[in-house]
């Protein structure tokens, strides 16, 4: 790194994109540096295994919290395994791992144990990166970190620049990682992504601590790490785009078929679902319920360019759609787990839904007092929650219970209670 960019790494946070200064006067904001290569320059792509244990005997030996993120194949690939990892640490540097040659990363986890994980939207990577063995105990989010400092804008160029005052090339974010060779400037890229992410979290601790917010970040960041692996979706088929045409329950019955025969075919040729057939022609074939090929080669979607044989496996599993019985069809809309749509709460219960505007107001003035989004300090499933079926004896003690057991931090149920309690206790008109 040059004198220059050590000198804008050490600052203070800028005022562009980020929170007033301490003594809330004016400030002139420097033009930011482009950032154009990773300060040791582009390290080879590890791919061999001997390469790899050299890699995690030097991170083993690093100092520090380590930068680590992952690049995957989004609209390319089935599923969202990682094509790329990129870390960094104080005295090991900057590695880049192929987990395509290198798919078992678990030894490289357990080096790093303990240590604390420095991500940029971890949600995102940790799946990905529990696939390959990669698993924190401790982790800091630097974009989380920046919603809860109210940052306006916190993808990871605008907080480099608007925190550090660099600027990212960002124009590889969305290419195809599962190409091989990389291209250098790929490599680039993914190098530079993790030069100053601790430089990052380091600038945004401090900044969380001016605010008295630094324990609600933690807490957020150690609810991240020690979450469970997700639960598979129910019925993922549901959220093919456009389901809202489909109505009657034959043509739920297409949309289901057509859907798991994509995802096989997609599955099996290791393509994203959108490259077989798009989501816009499943639900054209759902509605128009084609009685042979001809018919549904003239839809949108199954054009010219659609083989006759891939013409006949749709057709198929249309058929296959149409032949059930009334008892195999699928049911309109999915079980509702909780309360119902806040939209049907003033004829279903109109008490309710008083309390729920009461507590939408109160929660987002209380939110905009501390400068945060909303579902930061309490997401809005758990408001309908407690609203909907309040305790019965509505008490700081009872609300905070409920809150918990819905899933809230402590300091959320420290801050958010009071403005429920009084939004369960006001008396309608």
């Amino acid at each position: 790194m040059t004198d220059a960019q050590e000198t804008a790494a050490d600052t203070s946070l800028r005022t562009t994109g980020g929170a007033p200064p301490d003594d809330g006067g004016s400030s002139e904001t420097e033009a930011p540096i482009p950032l154009l290569e990773p300060r040791e320059g582009i390290p080879p792509v590890v791919a061999d295994a001997e390469t790899l244990a050299q890699v995690v005997a030097a991170f083993a030996a690093g100092s520090g919290p380590v930068a680590v993120d992952a690049e995957r194949a989004s609209g390319y690939r089935y599923g969202q395994r990682a094509y790329l990892v990129q870390l960094r640490r104080e005295g090991a540097g900057t590695a880049l791992i192929d987990p395509v040659a290198c798919p078992d990363l678990s030894g490289l986890g357990e080096a790093l144990g303990g240590v604390e994980w420095v991500l940029h939207a971890a949600t995102q990577d940790l799946p990905c990166l529990r696939e390959i063995g990669m698993v924190p105990t401790l982790l800091f989010d630097t974009e989380l970190a920046g919603r809860l400092a109210g940052f306006p804008r916190v993808g990871l160029g605008a907080m480099v620049e608007g925190v550090l005052g660099f600027v990212l090339e960002k124009g590889h974010s969305a290419v195809d990682w599962s190409t091989r060779p990389l291209p250098e400037a790929w490599l680039r890229y993914a190098a530079l992504d993790v030069e100053l992410l601790v430089d990052l979290r380091d600038a945004l601790e401090k900044e969380l601590d001016r605010q008295g917010k630094l324990e609600w970040a933690q807490q957020e960041f150690d609810a991240i790490a020690s979450a469970p692996p997700p639960e598979p979706r129910r019925d993922p088929w549901r959220r093919t785009s456009g389901m809202h045409k489909v109505r009657r329950r034959r043509q739920l019955a297409v949309v289901r078929e057509l859907w798991q025969t994509r995802d096989r075919i997609a599955q099996r040729r290791d393509i994203s679902p959108g490259k077989v057939l798009s989501d816009a022609a499943i639900v054209e074939a759902a509605l128009a319920l084609p009685s042979n090929v001809h018919a549904l080669g003239a839809l949108n979607g199954f054009g010219p360019r659609t083989g006759r044989r891939q013409l006949e496996q749709w057709q198929a599993a249309v058929d296959r759609a149409k032949a059930l019985t009334e008892a195999q069809l699928p049911q309109p809309g999915q079980p509702v787990a909780g309360p119902p749509p806040p939209r049907a709460w003033a004829d279903k219960d109109p008490a309710a839904a008083a309390r729920l505007s009461a507590a939408r107001a109160g929660v987002s003035a209380l939110a905009e007092r501390i400068g945060m989004p909303q579902e930061n300090l309490i997401t809005p499933d758990t408001v309908r929650r407690v609203c909907w079926e309040p305790p019965s004896d509505v008490t700081a003690e009872s609300v905070g219970a409920a809150l918990t057991g819905y899933g809230a931090r402590p300091w959320q149920v420290e801050l958010v209670t009071p403005v429920l309690v009084e939004a369960l206790s006001a008396k309608g008109e």
